[in-house]
């Protein structure tokens, strides 16, 4: 009988063994599958009817492998009744933040759709119109709105995770693979191309063109909407005194907008172009003189800098000349309990405590926050029949956050000028179109010219970039004029471009 039960034990434990590591053994990943959704829409653009498809979905990047590492979400709109699709221009769009989807080109300017949205005002609450857009450039281009890794419903898969993707390199690198898969899966790739980026996405632009071309897919040109390559410009850190600089015509707007000059002129233009001049010369020259700056020349200055920003003499000597962005927003208009936006200083807010040394929020993005939050989720699983019940990131702070900027972090500083004049240099036909606003505080538009000052371009490769500017902020869209400007642009420069 003891022989029994011990030849028992010993058939027994194996299989007992075998069960018990099948219930420790995780279960297997699920598959991760590619979505589409395709439906069929008209739009009224310029008094005129189109016909497109939206195609709402997922690509799937997978590694050597051929394991999933990351689904990317994206809308793309194709015009329909086209004789030869491969020769349609088509554009790739995507905004910034680091960790930013591309809800504000796709809703706010570019697309078919776009949110109603009051100019320089904060909105009124839920509902928010959602209207057909007749600035829309879908009658030029076909478009790709695509969201990163992290924002949006873009999600790292398999055993990647989202700090792989989230770095400037990285960031270029899954971007240049999006962009190659989905001309390979639309049959595009003779198609004449281009990159739309807004923000950080015009550091990604940069980035990304320069890298594209290293895998031989040549662009037709890049669209840089409030445009930051070099960090350094917009980087307010002791012993950095350029962004005092390049952030001063922007400050001379903002006071002339809301009246806060001494002696306020009538042209804008005129007078930026004058405040240029002197950011570029006397004010840089003291700058750079540091403390030996005479108390003759700093009082000069002083008074320059009151009749140009509204400032006080009194405040500006106690900042040493230097105008740090934070506190200006809070300064300008302290006597009256305001402050103004940082994306676009048209906007003013209020906050509890207005002795405060900076905002307590940004006006400018807290009423754009919301109508644009809730009229994509609304638009995505309405009208484009997208079901998905995972949160849209809209602006992902995470993905900020974690952002790997290189050696020295942002503020080392990020520099991507040198990859679009790479870029530019190697593809002499790429053209480069840049829209700034005047009263941008976050990508002021005199940096983004110092900028290409300073990126050393061949004069017949320089003469490939143009610049236009708008009479409002960072998104200057949401102001009706500027979106209508900006949209005429960019189809003439699509069409200069192939």
């Amino acid at each position: 009988m003891r022989t029994l039960l011990l030849s028992l034990a010993l058939v027994l434990t194996p299989a007992l063994a075998q069960a018990a590591d099948k219930e420790k053994a995780p279960a297997p990943a699920p598959q991760v599958k590619e979505e589409k959704v395709v439906t069929e829409h008209s739009v009224r653009i310029k008094g005129s009817k189109l016909s497109y498809h939206a195609t709402t979905g997922t690509l799937v990047l997978k590694n050597e492998d051929g394991k999933p590492r990351a689904s990317f979400f994206y809308v793309a709109y194709t015009k329909d009744d086209v004789d030869n699709p491969a020769k349609r221009p088509v554009t790739f769009a995507f905004n910034g933040g680091p960790g930013s989807s591309s809800v504000w080109l796709h809703l706010g300017t570019f697309g078919p759709r776009r949110v109603q949205f009051p100019d320089a005002q904060q909105p009124a609450n839920a509902p928010f119109d959602l209207v057909d857009n007749d600035d829309s450039i879908l009658d030029t281009t076909d478009l790709v709105f695509i969201d990163p890794v992290g924002t949006g419903f873009s999600k790292a898969q398999g055993d990647a995770k989202g700090k792989d993707f989230w770095g400037v390199k990285a960031d270029k690198v899954a971007m240049a693979d999006f962009i190659r898969l989905w001309l390979t899966k639309a049959e595009r790739w003779n198609s004449p191309k281009f990159l739309a980026g807004e923000s950080y996405g015009t550091t990604r632009s940069a980035a990304v063109v320069d890298e594209l071309e290293g895998r031989g897919v040549y662009m037709n040109g890049v669209i840089l909407v409030s445009s930051v390559l070099d960090f350094s410009t917009v980087g307010f850190n002791p012993g950095n005194d350029l962004p005092f600089v390049t952030y001063l015509p922007s400050y001379a707007a903002t006071a002339w907008y809301h009246d806060r000059l001494p002696n306020k002129p009538k042209d804008l233009p005129a007078f930026l172009k004058e405040v240029r001049e002197f950011a570029g010369t006397d004010y840089a020259a003291a700058l750079f003189k540091g403390d030996k700056l005479g108390a003759e020349e700093k009082a000069r200055i002083a008074d320059k800098l009151h009749q140009y920003t509204g400032l006080s003499t009194d405040y500006l000597e106690r900042t040493n000349l230097r105008i740090d962005i934070m506190r200006f927003t809070k300064e300008l208009m302290r006597d009256q309990r305001r402050t103004v936006g940082r994306l676009d200083s048209r906007f003013e807010g209020i906050d509890h405590d207005a002795a405060g040394e900076t905002f307590e929020h940004d006006p400018s993005y807290t009423a754009i926050m919301g109508p644009y939050t809730a009229a994509f989720n609304d638009y995505v699983r309405r009208e484009l029949n997208f079901k998905d019940d995972d949160e849209y990131q809209i602006l992902s702070g995470k993905v900020n956050m974690s952002w790997d900027w290189g050696q020295g972090g942002w503020q080392g500083y990020t520099n991507v000028a040198e990859d679009l004049r790479h870029a530019l240099s190697t593809n002499t036909h790429l053209k480069v179109m840049v829209a700034n606003g005047y009263y941008d505080l976050a990508t002021p538009f005199f940096a983004t010219e110092y900028t290409f000052d300073h990126m050393g371009l061949e004069p017949e490769i320089a003469k490939h970039v143009s610049f236009s500017y708008y009479p409002a902020g960072h998104m200057m869209y949401v102001n009706p004029e500027s979106r209508a400007k900006l949209n005429q642009r960019v189809r003439d420069f699509i069409k200069s471009a192939y």
